[in-house]
């Protein structure tokens, strides 16, 4: 401990953080420097530097990482079609990375000698945060305070804020644990802790509720090039701006909201509500533009990989080597993913109707079923009967 003597800490002003901000300057007797990264959470961010500071911070950056963000985390991911379990669209990991790359650089600037985040011990964000840290700046200590402390139970927490003079944040989702950025949003524990329970009705925040959405569909035009989405009804858009916009639209027909049980990284099951409107909106149209433009195999080889690129996001590897394998492979990949996909939006559904794109591969005289003469249907007779010549070997032999 005599080794640290600053500490720059991912920092919310929520009741945990608040309180291992305080924490860690009392156990470690050292300086302590708050990092808030607004990744379009929407909470109020003003005050948090001068609130940090009255807990005892000796500085406090609240830094726009909205961007940075979206066009080198979110869409990145995006062009893999990164998607945990067949469900997960990896909201929460995907900002790990980004915000302990911010952590390390403000500690390095900064001349500290360790970082610290809020992390449980249950959880996967503490490997996320830790395994980023190990992989860009292995010369810092890690803190998690939660893996230290002798505060056992949110009653132990409270008590700590009120002999210190704390303030406690109030909310009516304080049930939940909560994570939100300009992807998704996240609810854990209350009622969920039963997975054979319904939600409640406070899990709500990014999605309307369906028997809330409009009796009417509501249809938009996505612009792609190269994997990225870069336009919505004609309007060229930053990645931030896109996808803000995005979220809105598909939030009011309540897209994008699941409800699942999920294997963690650490070894347990756990239970939660995601709501990623707007990314759930991208992943379907991009996915049919992908059906005009990518050759047979490279889809399926692709398809294939997507599980070893969302366990790389999910399980903390962001800055990994096979991450940027599959990243380069992706990227290429892509590079003719351009087009635009008209989408229907209702009643929680995304259906996607047109596309488009100047490298289609769909040939209307290969696939009419009027006359053509371009296909000689004769032709299909060897090649099903060369398919079929292992299956023939199979059976032959079963028996015996």
């Amino acid at each position: 401990m005599s080794a640290i003597k600053k500490v720059v800490l991912a920092y919310s002003g929520g009741l945990d953080t608040s309180i291992i901000l305080k924490w860690i300057q009392l156990q470690y007797n050292c300086e302590v420097i708050t990092l808030t990264a607004d990744l379009g959470q929407q909470e109020e961010l003003d005050g948090l530097d001068e609130k940090a500071k009255a807990t005892g911070a000796s500085k406090a950056y609240i830094e726009d990482l909205k961007e940075e963000f979206v066009g080198d985390f979110v869409f990145p991911m995006m062009r893999a079609a990164a998607i945990y379990e067949g469900r997960y669209l990896l909201g929460t990991s995907i900002a790990r990375p980004l915000i302990t790359k911010r952590l390390v650089e403000i500690a390095r600037a900064e001349g500290a000698q360790a970082i610290a985040h809020g992390a449980t011990g249950k959880g996967n964000d503490q490997v996320r945060f830790e395994l980023t840290a190990a992989a860009l700046a292995p010369e810092l200590k890690v803190i998690a305070p939660w893996r230290e402390w002798n505060l056992k139970s949110r009653t132990d927490l409270h008590n700590f804020a009120q002999k210190h003079g704390i303030p406690i944040p109030m909310s009516k989702r304080n049930v939940y644990s909560m994570d939100r950025n300009m992807l998704h949003c996240s609810f854990e524990g209350g009622e969920l802790e039963n997975p054979g329970e319904e939600p409640g009705p406070m899990s709500h925040c990014v999605t309307t509720p369906l028997d809330k959405t409009p009796n009417e569909p509501e249809y938009v035009t996505i612009g792609f090039e190269a994997g990225n989405p870069v336009s919505l009804d004609g309007v060229a858009l930053s990645p931030a701006a896109l996808l803000e916009k995005a979220n809105v639209i598909a939030g009011r027909h309540g897209v994008g909201r699941i409800d699942m049980v999920e294997n963690r990284f650490v070894g347990m099951k756990s239970r939660g509500v995601y709501e990623t409107p707007g990314g759930t909106l991208l992943y379907h149209a991009k996915r049919d533009l992908e059906g005009l433009c990518l050759d047979r195999e490279v889809m399926h080889l692709r398809d294939s990989l997507v599980p070893r690129y969302a366990d790389c996001v999910y399980n903390g590897f962001w800055y990994s080597p096979e991450r940027e394998a599959l990243q380069a492979f992706t990227d290429t990949a892509q590079k003719h993913v351009t087009g635009t996909v008209r989408v229907k939006l209702f009643k929680g559904g995304v259906y996607p109707i047109e596309r488009t794109s100047p490298f289609s591969l769909y040939d209307p005289d290969l696939a009419t079923f009027e006359e053509d003469e371009v296909y000689n249907q004769k032709d299909a007779a060897g090649f099903i009967k060369l398919q079929s010549l292992r299956l023939r070997a199979h059976m032959k032999h079963a028996g015996k």
